[in-house]
């Protein structure tokens, strides 16, 4: 009875005053986790005002909140649309996780920690946090399809998660890290996966419906949430996270197709304890040590908020996206949580990091949560800030880069491509391998291989060091060169598949846009190759020097990349006149309907420019009724680009021609544009030019916030 009271106690005092903070933040119309996080420094014990909530109540409660944020996130997040933009966003979490353990180690080594706590650091900002990132969409009702894309990096990322938690806990107890170790973990992590949503597919949905058509909501919010915590405690017991199971739960249920019905049932409980959550966080947070490390937790928190952006963002793009949706989800992504607390309890009980780390971990928390709703609702003025202000060459580039992108996973689908692909991912690996163990073997080795070079050659000290380094940058420059020359190679075979040579055409009319293509993904390949060495050697060498070495490769293939886009610019203004004859032929044909408008431009009369021109992808033309709501306004006002990520090449109206328009120019009925871009990027652009979606009703506002 004692407990029953505790906890009533417990949960009126946290549920007070989280209702009080919230409603005024609401009052001075900010973001409600922050009065979360306010209510829960007031009923903590780090700030002296006499509210005292027990903490280890109270994080069991937060559990629950993050059981059912993860479920509400899974009946929005079926499998199917996982299957669909897992391989980008799985890539994009690779890439984003990879770069964010390289800033988090140097910043450690930086600060002054030892090698332990900076591999702690660099795990502890390595992964965003789902629950906040769910309450935040959910609170300033966020919709898009760059919320698909965000989703996929955060469950990609907490699979991630549950791998270097393994890894870490065996460096923590003192044993090594081997290949095959960690591919067993990979391995019992997949079979629990394929197990838990082969099984679930045969059961979950069947019941749902079964339950559904009983017609009663008691029933069915309680049999929801039995399969919410039962998958949760699947999880737990297999030894991942409650919320991986409480996720694959969720898409378990969407899958019956009554996933709103659940969801709306659900929601005031999942929000309830989605509160609790936020302020057992605010609990953590304790002033005196925040001050005490003030310095750690800034540079932390900018290193959160910039890395994570960067490599985001940049992942996003170079796996197909366009601008905007790429910005937005790495403005998104901004912030880490229930992870960075975890990985850092794991180093603080296991003695290999020191007691600060924890609360550090939990103020960089804290102050990214803050920034998270703050940047979120920033993303679309700044993409569209980026977007206007590139040069006129990169705008080009980033409007047809889609394109290439999505031509090359068509292409993919050749199943002479694998091998392909496999073999110039191994050539690279062995090479990366190569010259870390080159680097590694020199700093172990300097000290005895230097003392026998001044005795064998009656060398001082400081020359012999020199010679062993000259000879160590003789042997690692064929590697450096191999991982340069391998990425070409690679770079060049998914470029020509991608632009493929035009048959019976003597001139290579995809030349520009494949060398830009190649000088992309080489300098995308030798840069995470690099980076990878870099974080590997990082133990053992001091940073600067293969920062160096790297930075210096990648700004000699940036100008190469840069050289390459401004002959694309030419390329695509010659495209554009060419797109301008084709328009001014289907000008001369019969130029008005029965109702007095412009003739529609059929589709196929410009063929003759995709085949002539394949690097401007598939030309699409359009035509501006009087009804179509982009008369009167400018590019610039419509955002074009920005919203749709498509490339208006060519304008004609009339006598008039405009070739590669600028933002200021103004449309008018009659105009007939011609479009480049992926498919979602033209059918988003004919929602904003003619107000409807294509024939398919599939137009979709490409990463745009409701």
């Amino acid at each position: 009875m004692h407990d029953a009271h505790a906890f009533l106690a417990n949960l009126t005092l946290v549920l007070c005053v989280a209702a009080f903070t919230t409603y005024l933040f609401q009052r001075i119309r900010q973001p409600v986790v922050f009065g979360y996080l306010i209510a829960g420094m007031i009923v903590g014990p780090h700030v002296g005002v006499p509210l005292f909530a027990d903490r280890t109540m109270v994080t069991t409660l937060s559990e629950l909140g993050v059981i059912l944020l993860m479920f509400g996130l899974g009946l929005e997040f079926s499998l199917r649309k996982l299957v669909q933009v897992g391989p980008t966003a799985g890539l994009v979490a690779l890439v984003d996780t990879s770069v964010m353990l390289l800033f988090g180690f140097f910043t450690g080594q930086l600060l002054g920690w030892s090698m332990l706590e900076s591999v702690f650091c660099g795990a502890i900002v390595a992964i965003s946090s789902t629950t906040i990132i769910v309450k935040a969409f959910a609170e300033q009702g966020v919709r898009g399809r760059f919320t698909e894309l965000v989703f996929g990096i955060l469950i990609s990322e907490d699979l991630i998660a549950i791998l270097l938690i393994a890894i870490l806990t065996t460096v923590a107890t003192g044993g090594g890290v081997s290949a095959g170790a960690v591919g067993l973990t990979a391995g019992k992590l997949v079979l629990f996966l394929a197990a838990f949503v082969g099984l679930g597919l045969l059961l979950v949905p069947r019941l749902v419906r079964g339950v559904v058509r009983l017609d009663r909501a008691e029933t069915t919010l309680v049999v929801a949430l039995g399969i919410c915590f039962g998958g949760a405690l699947l999880a737990l017991s297999a030894g991942y996270s409650v919320a991986l199971g409480a996720f694959i739960a969720g898409s378990l249920v969407a899958e019956s197709g009554e996933a709103r019905r659940v969801e709306h049932l659900v929601s005031g409980v999942r929000d309830m304890f989605g509160a609790i959550f936020f302020v057992s966080v605010g609990m953590m947070i304790d002033p005196r040590l925040v001050i005490e490390h003030w310095g750690a937790v800034a540079v932390l928190s900018v290193v959160v908020i910039a890395g994570k952006f960067i490599a985001v963002s940049t992942g996003a793009f170079l796996t197909g996206n366009d601008v905007r949706t790429s910005a937005q989800a790495g403005m998104s992504l901004t912030q880490i949580g229930e992870f960075a607390f975890i990985i850092a309890a794991l180093g603080m009980s296991s003695g290999v990091v020191r007691e600060f780390l924890y609360p550090v971990a939990v103020a960089v928390s804290a102050i990214t949560t803050l920034t998270t709703p703050l940047l979120i609702r920033a993303s679309g003025p700044f993409a569209s800030f980026i977007d206007r202000n590139l040069p006129r060459s990169l705008q080009t580039f980033v409007g047809l880069y889609g394109t290439w992108i999505e031509r090359l996973r068509m292409a993919s689908v050749d199943a002479g491509m694998a091998p392909l692909v496999r073999r110039k991912v191994f050539m690279l690996a062995i090479d990366a391998l190569l010259l870390a163990g080159v680097v590694i073997g020199v700093a172990f080795a300097r000290d005895p291989m230097a003392a026998y070079l001044s005795q064998a050659m009656a060398l001082s000290p400081a020359v012999s060091i020199t010679v062993l380094y000259a000879v160590a940058a003789l042997v690692a420059i064929p590697f450096i060169i191999g991982i340069v020359r391998v990425s070409a190679a690679f770079a060049s075979l998914l470029a020509y598949r991608a632009l493929p040579l035009s048959a019976g055409n003597r001139l290579d009319y995809a030349q520009a846009p494949r060398q830009v293509l190649m000088a992309t993904l080489q300098l995308a390949l030798v840069t995470v190759s690099g980076l990878l060495v870099v974080v590997v050697t990082g133990p053992f060498v001091p940073l600067g020097r293969g920062a160096i070495v790297l930075a210096l490769i990648v700004g000699w293939l940036g100008v190469v990349f840069w050289r390459s886009t401004a002959n694309l610019y030419g390329h695509t203004r010659a495209g554009a006149e060419v797109l301008l004859a084709a328009l001014a032929k289907n000008m001369a044909a019969p130029a008005a309907t029965e109702h007095g408008e412009p003739a529609p431009v059929p589709a196929r009369d410009l063929a003759v420019v995709h085949r002539m021109l394949p690097g401007l992808g598939d030309p699409v033309p359009m035509l501006l009724t009087v009804d179509s709501p982009a008369v009167g306004r400018s590019l610039g006002e419509l955002q074009l680009r920005s919203l749709t990520g498509a490339v208006v090449l060519a304008v004609t109206r009339g006598g008039e021609r405009v070739m590669l328009p600028v933002g200021s120019e103004r449309l008018q009925v009659g105009d007939i544009l011609a479009l480049a871009g992926t498919s979602d990027a033209i059918d988003a652009a004919r929602e904003v030019l003619l107000g409807h979606a294509d024939e398919t009703g599939h137009a979709e506002s490409s990463g745009h916030a409701a």
